[in-house]
Parts: structure tokens; C-alpha cells; sequence
């Protein structure tokens, strides 16, 4: 038995999937915040010094009753595994997203380059180390050579 208790909400201007940009490269200036619950403000100190951070959430509302292991992804309308997708209905609906940290005010954070709808809760944060996180890779899976034209979710999984 694995247990999460969320550690605070996401705030976005996106109140449901369709229309939010795919990735937080596709959200370039979207400004949103983070409310962190009081009880776990205390783990923000010296956060502030970060440019970007990585939020750990959960897709909640995302079609998770019987999750497809072969999606069609955002990116794409061919059927992929689950797994070589960032699909958000998984066996374990958890999401990842680097987000531009503007500035931390108590046990809210300001950021910018959100692709998260509003409400969404919070599990972790981490920071974003350039030395650690980048990598140069040699191949990107079926990515490669496909247009991402299409930056905007659809309702494809959203809750029915």
C-alpha cells in the first residue's frame, strides 16, 4: 500500500484539459502559483534561490477508472504504450512539469510556464539542477521527425 497526501494546489488559469498547452514549453509565459499548506512551509527555505523547479502532481482529473496501457497521445494519433507517452491517464496518474520559479512569498510561489489545470494537488517539489537534469541523447522514440504542431491538449482524457 502506497499512501500520498498532497503538500498543497495549483493554481493555472486552465480549468479543464482542453485548450492547455502541452508541456511547459508549449506554455512559455503562462504565469500561475503554487500554494504549499502551511504545515509543510517550512521545507521552501532556500527553494527561492532556483530558477526552475520540478511539481509532482496528480492528474485528478484524468480518465484513470480502467487506464489504457495504449493511448493515443496529445502529440500524436497513432496508438503507443502508456509508458512512451506523458499521457496523463496512467496506473499511476502522477505528473511532471519544470515550471520558471518567479518568487516564493511565504508558502505561496509564483510561477510561470504552467501546463497544470487550476486545483490540481500537489505532491512534491524538487529542484531543477541543470547539472543533473540535461542530458544529450542520441534518440527520442517515436518523436523523432514528428511535427508538434498540435501544442494544446483535447478532451481525449478527460473524466467522462
Amino acid at each position: 500500500m502506497i499512501k500520498l497526501t498532497p503538500i498543497g494546489i495549483i493554481h493555472s488559469p486552465f480549468r479543464q484539459a482542453t485548450g492547455t498547452p502541452v508541456q511547459p514549453s508549449a506554455a512559455k509565459g503562462v504565469e500561475g502559483a503554487v500554494e504549499v499548506f502551511e504545515e509543510y512551509a517550512a521545507g521552501l527555505k532556500d527553494l527561492a534561490g532556483f530558477e526552475r523547479i520540478w511539481l509532482l502532481y496528480w492528474f485528478d482529473r484524468a480518465e484513470v477508472e480502467a487506464p489504457a496501457l495504449i493511448v493515443k497521445p496529445y502529440l500524436d494519433n497513432t496508438r503507443r504504450g502508456v509508458f512512451a507517452t506523458r499521457a496523463p491517464a496512467r496506473p499511476n496518474p502522477i505528473g511532471l512539469s519544470s515550471v520558471h520559479l518567479l518568487r516564493i512569498q511565504r508558502n505561496k510561489l509564483d510561477i510561470c510556464d504552467v501546463d497544470i489545470l487550476d486545483g490540481t494537488p500537489l505532491l512534491d517539489i524538487k529542484p531543477y539542477v541543470p547539472q543533473f537534469d540535461i542530458f544529450r541523447v542520441a534518440r527520442s522514440g517515436w518523436l523523432e521527425g514528428t511535427v508538434t504542431a498540435r501544442r494544446l491538449a483535447d478532451s481525449r482524457f478527460e473524466k467522462k
